[in-house]
């Protein structure tokens, strides 16, 4: 029999940090071969000049020309690649467009990420709820989002069972009753506007289990990391579950190794893709940092000097006039304006540092 033919892919998603993670899990169908990227509309239209994909998947809200106004500039070509629409709403109207003009399906990006992300932007928070190494980790990716990102403090959330003495003594009975879970959840004021995240290693956690299910009786949407097969997870009161599978453990039992270092990747996407997705970075770099230690004021000094191109004393001088606020330190550099006017750029564009600058 001939090698069976690779089904040849192209993704357009205005922010790299997505596109590479699709190409990540795309990677791991040896059936699909991804060809090409861009980052935004024009983009798109230039590299299908010369190039073609069997499937296109299309970010519907591309910047300089949005998904429509690609597929309206493909139909002018008499040009149909196999595109999929990408967008963080399902709107009916929205989806009967789309296919009108020439696309073959519709992806609503309801993903863990966007669950958190609209959570936010209404005024709710994410809450981690783990025991033991899972517990830790999320205390962890909590605790280095408001540096990392200039979060407030009560924006991500993590919880252990047993409390803070868990993090450096081992309180194994704690995580042994889902009352303690659902009382965790009560004290931590959860609302229906947050998120609540579940992470076990085995699923089968009762302090985890037990704060889920709190959090979804008190309407809050719920996610759960677990390094348990899809096909076995049976969590009624979960929204998105993501089941990362590695393995047996080099050491039987023992989940801190491959399954803690699964969910820590997991929790990372998490935060991260949040925080790009809510203005925090600007191309690579973190622009919402906070200045707490040395380290961090020669980075945002760095950051500045990267992005603008000016010099170590300059980038210094307009930290100081920023109050070390990077974000507003780079738009008073990139649109020349002063400091009031920069701050008020930045408020209209809701954080994003290329929107107040255009």
């Amino acid at each position: 029999m001939g090698k069976l033919k690779k089904i040849r892919v192209h993704i357009a998603d205005d922010h790299r940090v997505l596109i590479d993670g699709i190409i990540a899990v795309l990677k791991t169908e040896n059936e699909i071969e991804v060809v090409g990227s861009s980052l935004n509309g024009k983009e798109v239209l230039e590299w299908y000049e010369n190039n073609t994909s069997d499937v296109l998947i299309l970010d519907i809200n591309m910047p300089e020309i949005d998904g429509i106004g690609v597929l309206q500039e493909f139909k002018k070509r008499d040009f149909q690649p196999l595109t999929v629409i990408l967008s963080s709403y399902d709107d009916v109207k929205l989806i009967k467009e789309v296919v009108k003009i020439g696309a073959k399906g519709f992806l609503a990006k309801k993903c863990a990420g966007e669950q958190i992300v609209d959570a936010i932007k209404t005024g709710g928070r994410l809450f981690y709820f783990g025991a033991g190494t899972s517990g830790r980790l999320g205390v962890v990716d909590a605790s280095e989002c408001p540096p990392t990102f200039g979060a407030p403090h009560n924006m991500i959330n993590g919880y252990i069972a047993g409390g803070k003495e868990a993090m450096f003594t081992a309180q194994e009975g704690a995580e042994d009753f889902e009352s303690n879970g659902a009382d965790d959840v009560i004290a931590a004021n959860v609302t229906s506007k947050d998120v609540v995240c579940g992470i076990a290693a085995s699923r089968r956690t009762p302090y985890v289990i037990g704060a889920v299910k709190k959090a979804k009786e008190i309407g809050a949407t719920t996610l759960y990391i677990t390094a348990t097969p899809r096909n076995t997870f049976n969590i009624d009161e979960v929204d998105i579950a993501m089941c990362p599978h590695v393995g047996p453990e080099v050491v039987m039992g023992s989940t801190r190794m491959k399954s803690g270092t699964a969910q820590k990747l997991v929790l990372n996407m998490l935060t991260t893709t949040t925080f790009v997705r809510l203005g925090k970075t600007y191309e690579n770099m973190m622009i919402d940092l906070q200045q707490t230690n040395k380290k961090l004021v020669e980075r945002s000094k760095r950051i500045v000097m990267m992005i603008t191109g000016v010099k170590y004393d300059e980038a210094a001088e307009y930290l100081v006039k920023s109050d070390g606020h990077v974000k507003t330190a780079l738009v008073m550099i990139l649109a020349d304006v002063d400091l009031e006017t920069a701050k008020s750029r930045l408020e209209k564009a809701d954080g994003f540092v290329r929107k107040a600058i255009a």
